[in-house]
């Protein structure tokens, strides 16, 4: 009777006892998560690519997937586009709770041939100080080397690696997939 006692309560104590004794650390998240969060800079000002000033808080409101580079868009960057819309499009049809947003460092326009695949993308010119004020690249990384995550309240909560691409761009659509999943109670399409 006891051995069928002991065989019964065994599961159950090895899973206290792991939980609050050894204490596992394991992470499923391909990203980043910022700890602790960083807020949006209250006032920072953006400029469409038409030249209107327009309150970067405006982006508030809804997920953002954003990059960020000069507007001479190397084939890094552009590979960060790319990426941005196919994460955005393979979300189906929880992709309109995120938006990809392109903020461009030096205040030039990109390349005409540029525009075409732009065309669903948020495109703000924002000087690099604003933005390095607010984002932050791994250590030994530049901020155009990254892909970042701002959930709805303008924070900035994940960074993806530097080595994203299209090989492991499934990897980041499992986070955006569990964001979303966690998030549906509160989070409503639009803005």
């Amino acid at each position: 009777m006891l051995l069928l006692l002991l065989v019964c309560a065994a599961p159950v104590v090895a899973s206290y006892f792991t939980y609050y004794v050894i204490r596992p650390e394991g992470r499923r998240n391909y990203g980043t998560l910022i700890e602790p969060q960083r807020e949006m800079p209250a006032g920072l000002m953006a400029r469409t690519l038409q030249g209107q000033e327009v309150p970067l808080s405006q982006l508030k409101g809804q997920w953002l997937l954003l990059s960020t580079s000069d507007a001479a868009c190397d084939a890094r960057c552009e590979s960060h586009l790319y990426l941005q819309r196919q994460l955005r499009e393979g979300l189906g049809r929880e992709k309109d709770r995120m938006d990809w947003v392109w903020l461009i460092q030096d205040g030039q326009q990109p390349s005409p041939a540029l525009h075409a695949a732009l065309q669903h993308a948020q495109v703000l010119q924002l000087p690099a100080q604003g933005v390095q004020t607010w984002l932050e690249p791994a250590p030994g990384q530049q901020l155009a080397d990254h892909l970042y995550v701002i959930d709805p309240q303008g924070n900035w909560m994940l960074r993806f690696p530097a080595e994203l691409d299209a090989s492991s761009a499934s990897k980041a659509k499992r986070d955006l997939e569990r964001l979303l999943r966690a998030s549906a109670s509160w989070d409503r399409p639009g803005r």
